[in-house]
């Protein structure tokens, strides 16, 4: 006779299956030979680390599975509001560290490994980063994810699991080559396939309208081509609390496997076809849009991930309750950028066309459950469509569009009767030769809640970017200064600096970053000093044979380790700082005496494919580095370094060894920058203008240990308003001059004389970031880090300054403004011995 099955409840699984979710030490040791065994099929003589990668991380896995069960269950019963952060960028970084450490069972699993003659860092080494973005806003949305968690709020993150990721960055003489990077070749322990969840996502046909018996007309979307999107869940795990928050990335499948007719005839090639266009919607981030077919490809990646995550989120509500009346009350979608700024159509399309809701309540409840954050003052970065192309492919959407438009020009019309120039200014359709659909234009008509990332962004939003905009809402508008999660930019990555804190200060400032102004105590203890010192150089090793394995020397460690690692434009001026470095480089060669502080210049940062003036400018560093670093008159005063492939990993090495954070873009033109809080969070001094979080940076920690330099945004404005000559600058300052003439002489490209006359002429014609006129003040202040770097206790006060005063910019701290001042949300703890 069979005994009967249980009820399953998650405490009874628990109970029966303790090796699977125990802390011991010897319960984990279990766990990791138990999937050694029957996940990987290896015993322990037989297996490679990537297996034994592999079976900790699924033996990690098991202990996240009854707390992730269980927050769902919670939010589920509690009725909880969650927040679905729309997000076509998701850089996470590797798992298994950031896992253990949020588990607190980081040292366990080291200790577990060193009874059986392994090496957790070795083996950490064998994951492979998800290249699931470009930079910040990919980053920035994986801190935010992480905070959520740890702040115990329910949370939804909806994406792309693209197959391909940023591309892998190699440098062949010098240049940028860009290679496929896939990411999953090694498989992905952490994701859950939930091929039950799939959603149909419709693409081209026309549409249809149907007059019913009773009078009303409705809309149908018909004769359309079905791309299915499966979702893949990765568990997002607070620290150390028993929250775990759901990824949900969207992988494209065709909804035929191929046509079986067409087979049959012996076309393989055209039976499979569509297949592989299908497909192909998540196969790479950011395909290259300088052609029709990769604009095309790009609106239809966005579309596809946000009909997607909208159709998720409505069958999540539905299953909890029988109305939709009270859906901004349940959930928060937050636009993280222009990407997902479709989904103020679409959640319209949902609600009028599958759930016959009344336009006008179809409206309402979109506006109050949509809130959109700008993250570039950039006018080319604001995304615009095509109207035909848009009208091909997704006809009913651009339908919905113009309705929205149309109404939403009647209320400009009410405010403002007879200002047609400013009805052309807000239309969310752009005339010309080639109407456009503006993205932004949507995501703000669409939202009730805008908001910048940095108090200067955010005011040069309303005044500059979206005036109009501001003049008719301006209680819609914000400020919300991004963040950086402290638990994997402090305490995963600088493990000595983290202990040296906490000996003196308790582990509280992982989760309360503002804790830090607690080691203010020790600013004029000597011991500490001397530790952070310590550690700094520690560190400094760790990167230096980095540079070593990949360029062949070993950088001087008592030279100071000027860092600039970022995505490769010209805003953020990795030209100026190469410039600085010709000039400095020409200084000594013309005064081998003097007394300079000795620099290691270590760049890192990708351009985007068809961007060729930021590729040149990669050429540029790297020839230069090969001129100077082969100088022997130079010998190690001065190196240069390009590190290739710049990614999460990379940076949690860079970034605990660098003494300089350069931080140079032109005021005015980054939106905030997360950068610059992770090297300050790091005891890195920042050289940096009066743009972005730097203004609040500075502010936090002290203008007197903060090297300053350059226009602000004002004065850019009015340079350029007044006629701006770079030659004029030029002419003044012979060291820029200098510097231009040796890279127009062709000294760093013998091979070709002329290669970097392009980047001559932008500066000399154009100079459309003011690299010339900010050079002589970026020249000075380079020369007060040398002379303060001479002064060893000097530059570790300003360090423990830094270090003191980075509090604000913990994500928690963005996230805790998010939930309270725009998404309305409340904490929901998770207690796992609550049965439901």
């Amino acid at each position: 006779m069979r005994r009967p099955m249980a009820d399953g409840t998650i405490q009874e699984v628990v109970q029966n299956h303790s090796s699977r979710v125990g802390m011991t030490p010897e319960d984990l040791e279990q766990s990791v030979l138990e999937h050694l065994f029957y996940t990987c099929g290896k015993d322990l003589r037989s297996a490679t680390p990537l297996d034994v990668y592999r079976a900790i991380s699924h033996a990690t896995r098991d202990r996240l599975v009854h707390r992730w069960l269980q927050s769902k269950r919670t939010y589920f019963h509690h009725e909880a509001k969650r927040v679905c952060y729309l997000s076509a960028e998701f850089l996470i970084g590797r798992a298994l560290a950031q896992n253990l450490l949020n588990l607190g069972i980081y040292h366990l699993a080291e200790t577990s490994l060193d009874h059986r003659g392994l090496t957790l860092k070795d083996i950490l080494e064998e994951e492979l980063d998800p290249g699931l973005g470009n930079g910040g806003l990919g980053r920035l949305a994986a801190c935010f994810m992480e905070s959520l968690a740890t702040l115990q709020y329910p949370a939804y993150g909806y994406g792309i699991r693209y197959e391909f990721g940023i591309f892998d960055q190699e440098i062949a003489n010098g240049w940028q080559v860009e290679r496929g990077d896939d990411w999953l070749r090694r498989g992905n322990p952490w994701e859950v396939p939930r091929h039950e969840l799939s959603v149909g996502v419709n693409f081209y046909g026309r549409v249809e309208a149907r007059v019913h018996v009773d009078g009303t007309k409705s809309m149908h979307w018909v004769d359309t081509q079905t791309v299915i999107g499966v979702p893949y869940d990765t568990p997002i795990l607070g620290y150390q609390n028993n929250t775990v928050n759901t990824l949900r990335l969207w992988s494209a499948k065709a909804s035929k496997e191929f046509n079986f007719s067409v087979f049959n005839d012996g076309d393989y090639r055209r039976a499979v076809e569509e297949k592989a266009l299908s497909e192909s919607i998540s196969k790479v981030l950011y395909p290259n849009d300088e052609s029709a077919e990769g604009k095309e490809l790009r609106l239809k990646q966005q579309y596809f991930f946000v009909a997607c995550s909208i159709a998720d989120i409505i069958r999540r509500h539905k299953k909890r309750f029988d109305t939709l009346d009270n859906l901004p009350d349940q959930i928060a979608i937050q636009l993280n950028d222009t990407h997902p700024a479709i989904a103020v159509a679409e959640l319209m399309r949902v609600l009028i066309d599958e759930e016959s809701i009344a336009w006008e309540k179809a409206w309402e409840l979109t506006k109050a459950a949509t809130g959109f954050t700008n993250h570039t003052l950039l006018p080319e970065a604001l995304e615009k469509w095509p109207v035909p192309m848009f009208e091909r492919l997704l006809p009913r959407i651009l339908q919905i569009i113009y309705e929205i438009n149309r109404r939403f020009l009647l209320e400009v019309h009410v405010k403002w009767p007879n200002d047609d120039e400013r009805k052309r200014r807000l239309s969310i359709i752009e005339e010309g030769p080639v109407k456009h659909v503006r993205m932004a234009h949507l995501a703000v008509v669409g939202s009730h809640s805008v908001n910048g990332v940095a108090e200067l962004h955010s005011e040069l939003v309303c005044t500059q970017l979206m005036p109009d905009f501001h003049d008719m809402w301006p209680q819609r508008f914000n400020n919300k200064t991004n963040g950086v999660t402290p638990r994997r930019w402090l305490l995963q990555c600088n493990p000595d600096l983290s202990e040296a804190l906490t000996e003196r200060i308790s582990d509280g400032w992982a989760r309360d970053l503002s804790e830090l102004t607690k080691i203010l105590e020790y600013k004029d203890d000597t011991e500490f000093r001397a530790e952070v010192r310590a550690i700094k150089r520690k560190n400094k090793e760790r990167l230096a044979k980095v540079i070593e394995s990949r360029h062949g020397f070993k950088p001087n460690l008592d030279s100071i380790f000027d860092v600039q690692v970022k995505r490769l434009h010209e805003y953020k001026r990795q030209l100026l700082n190469c410039l600085h470095i010709i000039a400095l480089y020409q200084d000594m060669k013309e005064n081998p005496e003097s007394d300079r502080a000795p620099r290691t210049f270590i760049f890192g940062g990708k351009a985007a494919p068809g961007y060729m003036m930021a590729k040149l400018h990669i050429k540029l560093i790297n020839d230069v580095a090969d001129i100077i670093n082969h100088d022997p008159a130079i010998r190690d005063r001065i190196k240069v370094v390009f590190l290739s492939n710049y990614n999460v990993s990379l940076a949690e090495i860079i970034i605990p060894g660098a003494d300089i954070s350069e931080q140079i873009s032109m005021a005015g033109k980054e939106a905030s920058g997360t950068g610059n809080m992770k090297f300050a969070m790091n005891g890195a001094l920042t050289v940096g203008t009066l743009d972005g979080a730097n203004i609040e940076i500075r502010e936090e920690v002290g203008a007197e240990n903060f090297f300053l330099f350059g226009l602000k945004a004002d004065e850019v404005r009015g340079l350029k308003g007044s006629g701006y000559n770079p030659n004029h600058y030029i002419e003044r300052s012979p060291r820029l001059r200098r510097a231009l003439d040796l890279i127009a002489s062709g000294f760093f490209s013998p091979d070709d004389p002329s290669r970097f006359q392009p980047v001559v002429n932008e500066l000399r014609n154009l100079d459309t970031y003011m690299l010339c006129a900010d050079f002589d003040d970026y020249f000075r202040a380079q020369f007060e880090v040398d002379q303060c770097y001479r002064d060893p206790e000097n530059w570790t006060s300003k360090v423990i300054e830094n270090l003191g005063n980075i509090g604000k910019f913990s994500s928690d701290r963005t996230i805790e403004q998010y939930c309270k001042e725009i998404w309305n949300l409340t904490p929901c703890p998770i207690d796992l011995t609550e049965s439901f």
